[in-house]
This record gives C-alpha cells, sequence and structure tokens, in this order.
C-alpha cells in the first residue's frame, strides 16, 4: 500500500501527515508508544495490541530507536503510517552517529513518507561518559537544526518534569529544553512521570521561562511492582509514597497491582485534562490493555 493510501486509510490528506498542525484546534492529543519487537512472537504481540489500541484512534504513535539505531524503526514507523494508517513519528537519537550517517537515515525517512521525528541524545552505552563525534552530534539540541536544515520535519522532543538523571539542576535542565525548542523543536514529550504536582511545578516554570511550545505528559501505567522499579531506576523517576506502600502491599497479587496501576493512571489523566493539557502520551510497552482500560474511564471524544 502505498503511503497515500495509507494516509486515506486513517481518513488523512498528505498534507496532515505532520503533528505540529494538531494542537491549532486546542484539544488535547492522545498518542501511543510502541517499540521495534524482538523477535516474531513480539511481532505479534505489537500487531495484536495496535488493532485492538485502533478504535481508541489517537493522533499518531511513535516509534522508539533501538540499540545502535538500526532500520527496524525506519521500517516499523513506515509500516504502521503507510499501511495500517496511523500518523507515525520516528524517534532519532543521534549520539554515537555522524552527520554523514544522519542525513542519509533523514533521507530515508522522509522517502517514505514520514513527517514527523522524536529527535533525542539518546542513552550512552555501557556508561560510557559523553564525548564528541567526530562530525556528529552530542546533544537533540546539535540534532535539531541538522533536521530541520535536511527537510521540512515536525520534530519533538524530550523534557524532564523531575530533571534528567544526569542533570543536577532543573533551571538548567529547562535552559537545555528551551534551547532545543529555539533550535527548531514544535512540541515536548515528557518523561514518564507518577505525581502531577511536578508537572504542573515544571509546567510554570517552562512558561516562565518563555517556552510557549504544547507540553504532552508522558504516562506509563503501572503493570508490576518490579518493572515499575526498574523504569524508575532508568529515567530517575519518582513514585508518590501513598502509591508506593499500596503497590507493595499488593505484590503478591499481580492483578491486584494491575488494577492499582491502571487506577492510579485513570486519576493522574483526568487531573491532567481537567488542567489544560496539551496531550497524553502512553507508554505501552506493546501491550494494549491498561491503556484501553484508561481510555475508555476517560471518555475522550474523539
Amino acid at each position: 500500500m502505498s503511503k497515500e493510501n495509507g494516509w486515506a486509510a486513517a481518513g488523512l490528506a498528505p498534507e496532515d501527515a505532520r503533528i505540529d498542525n494538531l494542537f491549532a484546534a486546542g484539544q488535547p492529543l492522545i498518542s501511543f508508544e510502541f517499540f521495534p519487537p524482538k523477535n516474531e512472537a513480539g511481532s505479534e504481540q505489537l500487531f495484536q495490541a495496535i488493532e485492538e489500541l485502533r478504535p481508541l484512534r489517537p493522533d499518531f504513535v511513535s516509534i522508539t530507536r533501538t540499540g545502535g539505531g538500526t532500520l527496524p524503526t525506519l521500517d516499523l514507523t513506515a509500516r504502521i503510517q503507510n499501511e495500517l494508517g496511523f500518523r507515525g513519528a520516528s524517534h532519532l537519537t543521534c549520539v554515537g552517529h555522524t552527520k554523514p550517517e544522519m542525513a542519509e537515515y533523514l533521507d530515508r525517512l522522509w522517502d517514505t513518507g514520514i513527517r514527523n521525528i522524536i529527535a533525542l541524545r539518546g542513552d550512552l552505552p555501557g556508561g560510557q561518559l559523553l564525548t564528541d563525534t567526530e562530525n556528529g552530534f552530542c546533544y537533540a539540541s546539535d540534532l535539531v537544526p541538522f533536521i530541520r536544515s535536511r527537510h521540512d520535519f515536525c520534530i519533538g522532543v524530550a523534557g524532564y518534569p523531575e530533571g534528567h538523571p544526569q542533570c543536577l539542576n532543573l533551571t538548567r535542565d529547562l535552559e537545555y529544553l528551551k534551547l532545543k525548542i529555539d533550535n527548531g523543536s514544535h512540541f515536548v514529550i515528557t518523561q514518564l512521570f507518577f505525581d502531577n504536582a511536578d508537572f504542573y511545578r515544571w509546567r510554570d516554570a517552562a512558561q516562565k521561562m518563555g517556552i510557549s511550545a504544547p507540553l504532552v505528559a508522558g504516562i506509563m501505567p503501572i503493570m508490576s511492582v518490579a518493572q515499575i522499579k526498574r523504569f524508575v531506576l532508568m529515567c530517575g523517576a519518582k513514585i508518590p509514597q501513598s502509591l508506593l506502600v499500596k503497590l507493595e502491599s499488593l505484590e503478591s497479587d499481580p492483578m491486584a497491582v494491575h488494577a492499582a496501576g491502571v487506577e492510579h493512571a485513570i486519576n493522574q489523566c483526568e487531573d491532567l485534562l481537567a488542567n489544560d493539557v496539551a496531550g497524553l502520551h502512553f507508554y505501552t510497552l506493546n501491550r494494549s490493555k491498561a491503556t484501553v482500560l484508561i481510555e475508555q474511564a476517560l471518555n475522550v471524544k474523539r
């Protein structure tokens, strides 16, 4: 199926493929994040989840970058957009890659019909220190203007309501975010968080600093205690004490943990929507059940 036919399947015209045009309507966007599967079983699970989430009519879906930044991300994003009819956004990490490599990748994305990129620095392998890549990039703020110079992509970047794990000062962290916006990015998706007060403080501080780009809240439904503890260690987010105590009291009952996690996410999303969040971006982990339950409870008009 051609990219034009894929867009038509979703009721899109080719010029509507960009995410930034959607914010003008003033309604919160709903989006989902997936990652490239590692094997056939993972692929079946992913596409089953996508079909189960289809009735929720997300405004866009994003595909994360695999380790080393290989082609599955591009191919998967193109398939989801051009064959399945979802507006797609491809994650693009720059650390360890040269400008010629990035230029080639951007050209290929553009040629497949992808018009949205989530520009990220990327994780450093094996705890390495950040060093300059010859003829390359150190930060997402360096990558953003390079993308803009190559093609007219819509560019999303990451934001950190509780601060980036490697940044020691929240104000400096926001200064880096502003630099990414000033360099040409169009919207922000946050790292996962579980306390909305952290998001509101961060949003207020960002606005006072002159950041006017839409700030989309990243939501990860808690499905198991062990799983969420791993994610918290990786990203630096914290779990509110009352929620942690509740989850640990239910740890021997996986179904009860899942239900408590969904309940917390529903309450979190209801509050965010009531306080004019620009969008909700669900980290699905290639599963659908929790996100479907949350969306059904929210009853967001699509």
